[in-house]
């Protein structure tokens, strides 16, 4: 039998002794549970023969028997303090290999609302297309924990939600599954940080959906930030739909893992509605960072602005497939989309496909893609005025970052992830 197909076996068999083992929950959950799991076992693991997968070869990550990670994961508060940004008196919800940590985590007094799944909307799942996405279907047959967050209409919050999900282990191959939750009640604003991590030794595999929802008239910022060992194999998916006039910005940021996948899909479902989509990502090593995106203009008048960037060194990897998808009513749609990257070395390579695919006639919409090095000329500048070879790359390299940090809406934590953008590169220059 293939690696594929033992895989598929077993985390089949997983999941059905997870539901045996599971308490009572709703039925709509379970419901929805019981049809992604058929929907997994029918499809299994995705090939390179089809055409959303025919740059990521999942081979090594099905050779890997993964189970997933018991209850009770150790974490102590101070190893979560180290990794975390100390800057934000906010919201702070830990969940450790996909659990709530209540002991971990606190929270600003009626700034948001979390419930446990016994509460969870029965929007939880709807916006996850299991059938095309294995792996979203894999988690929603197998998580045990979800970060269902609700930000109250007109609420306007001072300071980031922070969602830190931290992945523990010692040496055996550990699976986690988080799953987050996000609604944005109408004229209500927020910033929302979800945070993967890493601690402990051995192979992981982090299988995490997010779902959003984005009510008339209100503004959500999410930043999800992959800074996970190199050892973690990372897929994550993230759906999003936005109703009238309403506004997200929603930024990847990847700079850990040694296999990384990332879909994101935002569907455009009110008049007047805004998305910014941005990403950022780190290839290192053999690392491979595949990013597939997909921004649909359902209806008219709406606008969307779409920027990656890729940093690749070493024999690393990068993707990038971005579709943008205006339909026929959807007249007056303004969409931009932009990739850029660039190769720090003569072993990495990128994949890069922006895509229109328009059945409007009275719209603005462009697309482009980059693929360089860093300029030379612009070296030879500084390394005249004083810098070492290393530092004239190094502070390039962040200049060119700079473009997507600088978007973030909290100054701090675009600081903060371009020293840790910097860390990074001087680790891997230092090999």
């Amino acid at each position: 039998m293939s690696a594929h197909g033992a895989a598929r076996e077993r985390w089949v068999g997983l999941a059905e002794a997870a539901a045996r083992g599971r308490g009572a929950e709703p039925a709509w959950l379970a419901s929805r549970r019981a049809e992604a799991l058929a929907h997994f076992a029918e499809a299994g693991l995705p090939s390179t023969r089809q055409e959303e997968w025919r740059y990521t070869n999942v081979t090594p990550l099905a050779a890997i028997p993964f189970e997933p990670a018991p209850p009770g994961g150790a974490a102590e508060r101070a190893e979560v303090e180290a990794i975390s940004f100390p800057f934000f008196a906010c919201s702070a919800f830990v969940f450790v290999d996909g659990r709530l940590a209540p002991g971990l985590s606190s929270s600003v007094a009626g700034a948001v609302q979390l419930v446990d799944l016994a509460g969870a909307p029965a929007r939880l799942g709807a916006q996850v297309d299991t059938k095309q996405h294995p792996f979203a279907a894999l988690n929603t047959a197998l998580f045990e924990g979800a970060a269902c967050l609700r930000v109250p209409p007109g609420s306007v919050l001072p300071q980031p939600i922070h969602l830190v999900f931290v992945s523990t282990g010692n040496g055996a191959p550990r699976a986690s599954f988080p799953r987050v939750f996000l609604e944005a009640g109408a004229g209500s604003r927020a910033l929302v940080i979800q945070d993967h991590v890493t601690l402990g030794g051995g192979p992981r595999f982090t299988d995490a959906v997010t779902e959003v929802s984005v009510a008339e008239n209100a503004s959500l910022e999410l930043v999800v930030l992959q800074r996970e060992s190199e050892a973690t194999f990372h897929v994550g998916n993230l759906q999003a739909e936005l109703g009238r006039d309403a506004r997200l910005a929603a930024r990847t940021l990847t700079l850990g893992g040694a296999f990384v996948r990332n879909d994101v899909g935002v569907r455009l479902a009110g008049p007047g509605a805004e998305c910014d989509l941005d990403g950022l990502f780190l290839g290192a090593g053999s690392r491979l960072v595949d990013n597939h995106t997909l921004i649909d203009h359902a209806v008219p008048s709406c606008t969307s602005r779409e920027l990656y960037k890729g940093i690749l060194g070493g024999r690393s990897r990068g993707v990038f497939r971005g579709r943008v998808i205006v339909r026929p009513d959807a007249q007056k749609s303004d969409a931009r989309q932009s990739s850029a990257n660039v190769l720090l070395g003569n072993d990495a390579e990128i994949d890069t496909k922006p895509q229109l695919e328009i059945w409007a006639d009275d719209v603005r919409c462009s697309h482009g893609a980059s693929i360089g090095r860093l300029d030379e000329e612009a070296l030879f500048y500084l390394r005249s005025r004083g810098l070492a070879e290393g530092a004239a790359r190094e502070l390039l390299t962040r200049g060119f970052a700079a473009e997507v940090l600088r978007r973030i809406g909290s100054e701090p934590l675009a600081e903060a992830l371009g020293d840790l953008l910097q860390e990074r590169l001087r680790g891997e220059a230092a090999r």
